[in-house]
C-alpha cells in the first residue's frame, strides 16, 4: 500500500513537471522584491514574505502546475509517440485524474490571487485564459506563430506585470519595459521545447516552426527575438527608459547566442533532461534576467 501511494505521488509530481515551476517561482519572487524596493513600501519585508510574497509566488507556480497537467492531458496523442514515459500515456495517471489535478491547481491559484489584490487577480485570470486556450480545443498550440505568442505573452509580460502589481503600479514604465523584453525573449526561446516533439507534433496536427521550416531555419527565425531584447538595452538606456545600471543585462546576449548554437546542434534530449540543452539554457537565462533585474533595481534604490 505504501509503495502504491509513493508511486502515485511520484506520478503526480511528474505530471506537473516541477523543473518548469522554478521559473514562475523564482522570477515572481525576484520581481516582487524589486517592486517592493522600487515603490518604497513602508512595511518591513520580512513581515510581508509569509503573508504576501510567498503566497503570490505560489499562486503563479501552481497556475503553471495546472497548465502543465492540462497540457499533458491534451497532448496525449503526441506524448504516446515522443514521450511515452510520461504518466498519462504510461497509464500511471488517468485522464480524469489529470483533469482533476489541473482544476484543483487552477482553482487554488485563483483563490490565492483573490487574497492578494484585485490587479494581481486580474493578471492571474488573464494568464489562465492564455494557458487554457493554449491547450483546449480549438487549441492555440496547434496554430503556427500563434503558439509562440501564447507562450511568450503569459510567461513574459503578464507574469512580470502580475508580480510587479503585488506592491506597485503595473503601468509604470519600468515593469512594462522589462515585461516586453521577457516576452520577446520567450517568444523566440520557447521553440526550444518543440525540437524533441517535432515529428510527434507533425503527426498529430500541431504546426510549429521546427516541424514546418526545419530546425536550422526556425532557429534563424527565433534568434532575433532572443538576442535583440538584450542588445537593445543600451538604446533603452540612452533614450531614458531604463537607468544606466541596467546595462549589465546586455551581457545576456551571450547565452542567447549560445542557445542559438545549441538549437542548431540539438536534436536529442539532454542526459538528465526531459528536453534539449538549449531548452534548459533558455530557462536558466530567464532566471538570470529576472534575478539580475531584481538585484539592479534593489541596489539602485539603496544607492539612491
Amino acid at each position: 500500500m505504501e509503495n502504491q501511494i509513493n508511486d502515485m505521488l511520484k506520478a503526480y509530481i511528474k505530471l506537473v513537471r516541477p523543473f518548469t515551476l522554478l521559473a514562475p517561482l523564482i522570477v515572481s519572487i525576484c520581481i516582487m522584491i524589486a517592486s517592493y524596493k522600487y515603490n518604497n513600501i513602508a512595511i518591513d519585508l520580512t513581515k510581508l514574505l509569509l503573508t504576501v510574497v510567498i503566497p503570490a509566488s505560489i499562486s503563479l507556480a501552481v497556475l503553471n502546475a495546472g497548465s502543465n497537467a492540462l497540457n499533458q492531458l491534451t497532448d496525449l496523442k503526441s506524448d504516446k509517440i515522443s514521450k511515452p514515459y510520461r504518466p498519462i500515456p504510461k497509464g500511471t495517471v488517468s485522464a480524469k485524474e489529470a483533469m482533476l489535478i489541473a482544476t484543483i491547481f487552477y482553482a487554488l491559484s485563483i483563490s490565492i490571487a483573490f487574497l492578494i489584490n484585485p490587479m494581481f487577480l486580474l493578471f492571474v485570470l488573464s494568464i489562465t485564459f492564455f494557458t487554457v486556450t493554449y491547450s483546449l480545443p480549438p487549441r492555440c498550440k496547434d496554430i503556427l506563430f500563434i503558439n509562440q505568442l501564447w507562450v511568450g505573452i503569459p510567461r513574459g509580460i503578464l507574469g512580470i506585470l502580475a508580480s510587479w502589481s503585488v506592491f506597485g503600479n503595473s503601468l509604470q514604465p519600468l515593469p512594462i519595459t522589462i515585461g516586453f523584453l521577457a516576452m520577446f525573449f520567450l517568444i523566440g526561446g520557447s521553440i526550444t521545447k518543440d525540437i524533441t516533439d517535432s515529428e510527434a507534433d507533425k503527426k498529430t496536427g500541431t504546426k510549429t516552426l521546427v516541424n514546418t521550416y526545419g530546425l536550422k531555419q526556425s532557429a534563424l527565425m527565433s534568434f532575433p527575438f532572443m538576442f535583440f531584447p538584450f542588445a537593445f538595452v543600451p538604446i533603452l538606456i540612452d533614450s531614458g527608459i531604463l537607468e544606466p545600471q541596467f546595462f549589465i543585462l546586455t551581457f545576456l546576449t551571450i547565452p542567447s547566442v549560445y542557445i542559438f548554437y545549441l538549437m542548431l546542434k540539438d536534436s536529442k534530449k539532454g542526459r538528465h533532461l526531459e528536453n534539449t540543452p538549449s531548452w534548459a539554457l533558455m530557462y536558466v537565462t530567464y532566471f538570470f534576467f529576472a534575478f539580475g533585474f531584481s538585484v539592479i533595481t534593489i541596489t539602485g534604490q539603496v544607492i539612491a
